[in-house]
């Protein structure tokens, strides 16, 4: 259901410097959490996502999080116009990136691009302001390990929600605590590396001359192979995408036996949003490395 047509003008004198003629408006999603729509102006056309939650900053993050994959990805970025909130809506207002189909590159582009975007480090793993998944809050306090970060900053976080929300029992609860301390032996020691972090296929998009586009980032600094682990979990990635990116950056031996342990992270984060439906992949997960 459309907003108020006021809405959407307030939204472009807020963002736009300068006086914006809206010419129409098609939605293109609505949900429980955001709604987006089409704008089209006499200053071209703009991509509008809404929301009514509490958190203000959950959109200006997002804007934060593109300016850091476009300053270190060679893949198409939409361009941000800008972020707020009116009334008690928030609001991001981004570059319409114009549909295409794939080119015979696509796949190969996608995976040297998020190589060279896990080749931007950090000292340490995390990033300088917390930000979202998807509506939830995401911490990224900065540690020197992967593990420790891992278990503090993502899958306690999570696992701590759905317990207290009713989506765990208390003996399961315990039961997934008991995975921290094999998290250590269980990664590849390396570097952090700049993340996407919420990498499923919904958010890579084709623009109109057939190259991939990035979208509704997670960034923080952490190991690359849960970029990698995301993509697999609900498919729609090609053989030649990984094929591109081990030519750039190399894996370690074992990845795919450790994509499920990465997993648990998206799989929280589903269970946390949609529910129960996303628990006995969870339990699976946690009976296979105890």
């Amino acid at each position: 259901m459309h907003k108020p047509q006021s809405f959407y003008q307030e939204v472009l004198l807020d963002a736009i410097p300068d006086p914006t003629l809206l010419n129409s408006v098609r939605l293109i999603s609505g949900g429980t959490m955001n709604q987006s729509v089409l704008l089209e102006t006499d200053k071209g056309s703009f991509f509008l996502k809404s929301n009514h939650l509490p958190s203000s900053d959950v959109f200006v993050q997002e804007i934060k999080g593109l300016t850091l994959l476009h300053k270190h990805s060679p893949l198409q970025i939409p361009k941000t116009i800008g972020a707020g909130r009116i009334g008690d809506q928030n609001y991001i207002l981004i570059e319409w990136i114009h549909g295409g189909y794939p080119n015979e590159n696509y796949w190969f582009d996608l995976g040297r691009g998020l190589a060279e975007l896990h080749i931007a480090t950090a000292p340490q793993f995390g990033l300088e302001e917390d930000n979202y998944i998807a509506i939830l809050p995401q911490k990224n306090n900065f540690h020197p390990s992967w593990s420790e970060f891992y278990t503090e900053e993502r899958l306690e976080p999570m696992i701590g929600k759905a317990y207290y929300d009713g989506l765990v029992n208390k003996a399961f609860y315990k039961k997934f605590q008991t995975i921290y301390p094999k998290l250590e032996a269980l990664m590849p020691k390396e570097k952090p590396a700049l993340l996407h972090g919420d990498l499923w296929s919904g958010n890579v998009i084709v623009n109109k001359k057939g190259h991939p586009c990035l979208i509704d980032p997670a960034v923080y600094y952490g190991h690359r192979e849960m970029d990698l682990a995301f993509s697999k979990l609900f498919g729609g990635f090609r053989t030649e995408f990984y094929e591109a990116y081990n030519d750039v950056f190399p894996l370690e031996p074992g990845f795919e036996e450790r994509a499920d342990i990465h997993n648990l992270y998206p799989l929280l984060v589903h269970l946390n949003l949609f529910g129960l439906s996303y628990l006995p992949g969870i339990k699976k997960v946690v009976n296979k490395y105890l």
